[in-house]
């Protein structure tokens, strides 16, 4: 399984961060991560008027392989990753820069199955600022409050400018019983989701599609999930907190494009 193979030929270790967060700080409103302090946060920037743009993050969970959201690609773009980003604007700051290509969840439709893994041409090498998340195990579901902290380049606030610099926030987990209620998310959240946030003050926001929601278990960062969508209303929405694919719920569908991977090749579009 990807996961193992993670633990099997990560120098570091999944989820072991060489440079420790610090917790607390907020995304909406936000404060700046600790430089490197996320490694397995990548940028998915697309190609416009002879450069690139972020436009989504993602997370690596293995030298070779990516985990993101479906929904950031579009067929007419040609996407790459950054590995190892701080500043966005800083050209000197260690990222790398990889070609892969991308295999997205079929079924459903709309934010169902919203979650796309993408291939590395090449594995990408260790370093301080590039390790992997750990996997969680297959069908585990967090408790409600459980603490949590989304990253990533999104927008400061809703309609606000993307940020220069990776931002963090602690969410914390509000489980199904609670996002289903018809006053939070009713029946637009399904039980292979998982929300988290809500008190309309921190959250994730337009930019943060695709990245992590990282969790520490038993001592290990975990990615529980992938940035889906958040609130028409506006990013830090009361009782709309941020939803994520649930990782968990995909783990046999990660293992089964694990082991057909030879057969994903080309260019990311």
């Amino acid at each position: 399984v990807l996961r193992s193979i993670a633990r099997a030929t990560l120098t570091y270790g999944c989820g072991q961060p060489a440079v420790p967060p610090q917790l607390g700080a907020r995304v909406v409103g936000g404060e700046d991560a600790v430089a490197h302090s996320w490694p397995w946060q990548i940028s998915l920037q697309y190609s416009r008027n002879g450069g690139w743009s972020h436009t989504c993050g993602g997370t690596l969970i293995a030298p070779s392989w990516v985990l993101t959201a479906a929904h950031c690609f579009s067929s007419s773009l040609t996407y790459r990753v950054v590995l190892g980003e701080h500043d966005l604007t800083a050209e000197d700051d260690g990222a790398v820069v990889a070609d892969g290509a991308v295999a997205p969840c079929r079924g459903g439709g709309g934010v169902s199955n919203d979650i796309a893994l993408i291939k590395l041409t090449q594995p990408v090498q260790e370093s301080a600022s590039i390790q992997a998340a750990c996997l969680p195990p297959s069908g585990l579901e967090l408790p409600n409050n459980y603490p949590c902290e989304v990253t990533g380049w999104g927008r400061l606030w809703t309609n606000g400018p993307l940020a220069d610099v990776l931002q963090q926030a602690l969410l914390p987990v509000v489980d199904y019983s609670t996002c289903s209620q018809a006053d939070w998310w009713g029946g637009l959240v399904r039980t292979s989701m998982v929300c988290a946030g809500g008190d309309g003050v921190v959250s994730g926001c337009n930019g943060d599609s695709g990245g992590p929601l990282s969790c520490q278990r038993d001592g290990l960062w975990e990615v529980h999930g992938i940035v889906s969508f958040g609130s028409s209303w506006g990013c830090n929405t009361y009782k709309k907190p941020t939803v994520f694919t649930r990782v968990s719920a995909y783990i046999d569908w990660i293992n089964e494009v694990g082991a057909w991977r030879n057969n994903i090749t080309g260019k990311i579009t």
